[in-house]
């Protein structure tokens, strides 16, 4: 007499839809923090070169401060004048005594800009701030 064994029926019913719902809401997720982690780099801006310049090891915690041709601040691509982006950079040191700053000016911008975006770096106390180049 064979013995019958009833392997059951729950393995056949396996209902795979929240193990799809999850993966597709990782993937949702992944593809959104890669479009923040992007976002300060995407306003084009023609970067000077320099003999020295060498690529970033590790991703930091910096503000990034965009110029363009004419002169105009733009910061998480939102468009500053002179007094925000000092209001800003005050409000940034106070949250962060440590805070860094990398500022991103187009080659053909009047260098008044910089030196301003510089100076109101020096009077919200952040002396960590540093102007960018492309590697030529």
């Amino acid at each position: 007499m064979t013995v019958e064994i009833n392997r059951g029926k729950v393995l056949g019913r396996l209902n795979l839809t929240p193990l799809i719902d999850c993966v597709f809401l990782l993937l949702i997720f992944f593809l959104v923090a890669t479009r923040f982690a992007e976002e300060e780099r995407e306003m084009d801006v023609m970067l000077p070169e320099a003999s020295e310049a060498r690529p970033l090891t590790i991703a930091p915690k910096e503000l990034f401060i965009n110029i363009n041709k004419e002169g105009q601040y733009y910061v998480t691509g939102k468009l500053l004048s002179l007094p925000e982006l000092q209001q800003l950079l005050k409000t940034a040191w106070v949250d962060n005594q440590h805070q860094t700053v990398v500022i991103r000016a187009d080659k053909r911008c009047i260098w008044e800009h910089v030196v301003a975006a510089m100076n109101a770096c020096n009077k919200a106390h952040i002396h960590d701030y540093r102007v960018t180049t492309r590697d030529g």
